[in-house]
């Protein structure tokens, strides 16, 4: 059929709704017109009545509609770009020329003229956006540089109007426009982009990241709770023939759901570059309040007491291998577009003078930190965190809250775990409780020795010891009450308060290894409990012997301690006993109860008071060669050559060393292999030249 009479034929089925497979049909014809067309009128023609037709309009299929339009011109556009390297070609060679036969020029300016007064502005910016992307997309490079600048400006223009109607015009129009820039934005340059009434953007891409063509305020968790089955054993079952996951499927398959990277991208740069703080700061209470949304619809869950570590213990085979990895994609996509949104925010707040003061400041800091909270269920599983724009919002957040110790005692206050819950804890509440203990690490030094107790010495407590098995999950939440303890400790203006609890809390660490903590672990704790008890630190002169008991206490326990091989931890130290960031360096060494505890004496030479540097250097030195295995005792010894040589003692506490190597006979208790232990009759005499100890 000639391109004119089907033009007229399609006219016709444009003024009528059909069914979806007459519609698609009608689609298609129109794509393949505007590429056969070579009159440049009736191609105005088809797009102003194309953008009215009831046939596509009336149909209500929402947000389809509006892809459908980009396509039908992408499409389009990509085949005339295609036609006309085609024809240039057909003319050298005399062929018969293809389709309309237009240049892209004229094409596009013939197509843009079909975007009147007779259809809604956000209409006109679908079209816009699928010519632009059909010709400059992919580095196609199809139109002209005026052309192509007067396009942009086009697309922008459109984008502006369509934005200040968009409440007029429903929420087809905001997702639209969204939906319209996110693909459109690439391709516009820098002057263009700066042209966009971010103002008006920013609340549209929010909307429509939460709202109902988004992430739906969290409400498909809500709906997942009610599919939730008890199948046998215990198993808690979501198959993938309840409605909620099709619901979920579908959600995830929407237009904007698929295109979340972008979109995020495009409210970040609305939120960095809207003239308009309360704009910003509106933004982001609406981030706190989906975040919180979605934590709530989540605690309503039966799903949120699941720990990775029992995954196949507690679910159905079904829901572990099919619905279960869909439902954590949708979150770790949820994460990353709010995250992206609030990195953008909190850079901002550094830089607008508006979002300096202190009350916002804090305000802003305090708010960025609950989102992550309420999303910490996502980013604690599985590594999810571990993107640096999430890094920069997290420490970000928390330098600026601690700039203000009020703000910080605050926040505290708001997210403390419970003291007394009447509830059992679920595996959720350990996780937003591990967010606290992170959080609270950091301020010790801004609060006050009472707040420091309250709110951080307590909670912290309650995590020092475990009962049941040692999991990952369980494992980091037990670090972190420690860190917590040690950061209070180590804050010389807690000092009264250090010498109350560091004997409860070497006591607890005693009782921890090697159950619940690794060697590693515990070789850091005590290594930093000395360095806080002995001089110069101000602790020192108000109990000058708590730390020669702490030495005396290791000492006591390394008389007693297993000998038996010790399994390997992911954080084991490398086979020199030294303590890296990065333990894969080296294959770790192997190491029993007696000789974690012997390494850690070794790593608390350098922090030993003066007085008693010599004394300990040979009780060090004898207690190493108590070790039996030579496996078990070469990189203790090591690690004691390498305190004794690499520069970690002080200048007055290294000629101590010089000395007892040299003239004290350290060489030759260093070297000495271990002695057999004697067979002794009950009460016998025994040699008084071995250093007693002092506990």
């Amino acid at each position: 059929m000639p391109a004119d009479q089907l033009l007229n034929t399609v006219l016709q089925y444009y003024q009528e709704l059909h069914d979806a497979a007459k519609t698609e049909q009608i689609i298609g014809t129109t794509a393949h017109l505007l590429s056969q067309l070579s009159n440049p009128l009736n191609l105005g023609v088809l797009t102003s009545q194309l953008l009215t037709a009831p046939a596509i309009w009336e149909r209500h299929d929402g947000l389809r509609t509006s892809v459908r339009i980009i396509s039908i011109y992408n499409s389009a556009a990509i085949r005339v770009c295609e036609q006309e390297a085609l024809n240039d070609k057909n003319k050298l060679e005399g062929r018969p020329l293809e389709g309309g036969a237009l240049k892209c020029d004229v094409w596009t300016r013939a197509v843009v003229k079909g975007a009147d007064e007779y259809s809604k502005r956000w209409q006109h910016l679908l079209v816009l956006t699928g010519v632009l992307m059909g010709m400059e997309g992919n580095d196609r490079r199809a139109l002209s540089g005026s052309l192509r600048g007067t396009l942009g400006q086009s697309v922008v223009l459109a984008a502006n109007m369509a934005l200040e109607s968009h409440r007029q015009d429903g929420p087809l129009a905001g997702a639209s426009i969204a939906l319209a820039l996110n693909f459109s934005f690439p391709l516009l340059s820098e002057f263009h982009k700066a042209q966009i009434n971010c103002n008006e953007l920013l609340p549209v891409t929010i909307w429509a990241l939460t709202g109902p063509e988004g992430f739906c305020e969290g409400q498909f968790l809500q709906v997942i709770g009610e599919s939730i089955t008890e199948a046998p054993g215990q198993l808690l079952s979501w198959t993938s023939q309840t409605p909620s996951f099709q619901l979920l499927q579908a959600m995830d398959q929407r237009p904007l759901m698929g295109n979340i990277g972008p979109l995020s991208k495009l409210a970040a740069y609305a939120a960095l570059h809207a003239t308009d703080t309360s704009v910003v700061l509106a933004a982001h209470d609406a981030l706190l309040v989906f975040s919180r949304q979605v934590l709530d619809a989540w605690r309503s869950n039966r799903f949120n007491d699941i720990d990775p570590a029992f995954e196949a213990d507690k679910l159905s085979l079904e829901t572990l291998q099919k619905t279960w990895p869909v439902l954590w994609q949708v979150f770790r996509k949820l994460l990353f577009g709010a995250v992206a949104v609030l990195q953008a925010i909190v850079s901002r707040s550094l830089l607008d003078h508006r979002m300096l003061n202190p009350v916002a400041a804090s305000e802003i800091a305090a708010k960025s930190l609950h989102i992550l909270r309420n999303l910490y269920f996502i980013s604690n599983r599985n590594n999810n965190s571990a993107f640096q724009v999430y890094t920069f919002s997290y420490l970000t957040s928390i330098d600026s809250l601690s700039r203000h110790p009020a703000a910080c005692e605050l926040l505290l206050k708001e997210i403390r775990p419970l003291e007394a819950p009447t509830a059992p804890i679920t595996h959720l509440a350990r996780t937003l409780d591990l967010f606290y203990l992170n959080v609270a690490e950091h301020l010790p030094l801004v609060l006050s020795t009472a707040a420091c107790e309250a709110l951080i010495i307590k909670p912290a407590t309650a995590y020092l010891s475990h009962e049941g098995p040692m999991t990952s999950s369980t494992v980091e939440l037990f670090e972190s009450s420690h860190s917590a303890i040690l950061s209070v400790l180590s804050c010389p203006q807690h000092s009264s308060l250090t010498i109350d609890i560091t004997p409860f809390y070497i006591v607890k660490l005693f009782e921890s290894f090697p159950q619940q903590i690794s060697p590693r672990q515990f070789r850091v704790a005590y290594k930093t409990v000395m360095q806080i008890v002995s001089p110069p630190n101000p602790i020192a002169a108000m109990e000058p012997h708590l730390a020669e008991t702490l030495l005396e206490m290791l000492r006591a326990s390394i008389a007693t301690a297993g000998t038996a091989l010790l399994p390997q931890t992911p954080d084991a130290a490398p086979p020199d006993g030294t303590l890296p960031e990065d333990a894969s360096k080296g294959a770790p060494a192997p190491c029993s109860e007696q000789s974690s505890l012997t390494m850690a004496l070794v790593d608390t030479l350098p922090s030993v008071p003066l007085h008693l540097v010599e004394e300990w250097l040979t009780i060090t030195a004898q207690t190493l060669n108590m070790i039996a295995d030579p496996k078990l005792r070469a990189p203790v010894k090591k690690r004691f050559w390498d305190i004794l040589i690499n520069g970690e003692m002080d200048v007055e506490r290294a000629a101590i060393g010089v000395a007892w190597w040299g003239d004290q006979g350290g060489r030759e208790l260093f070297v000495s292999k271990p002695a057999q232990e004697a067979a002794l009759m009950s009460g016998a005499i025994v040699s008084n030249d071995q250093v007693a100890s002092k506990l």
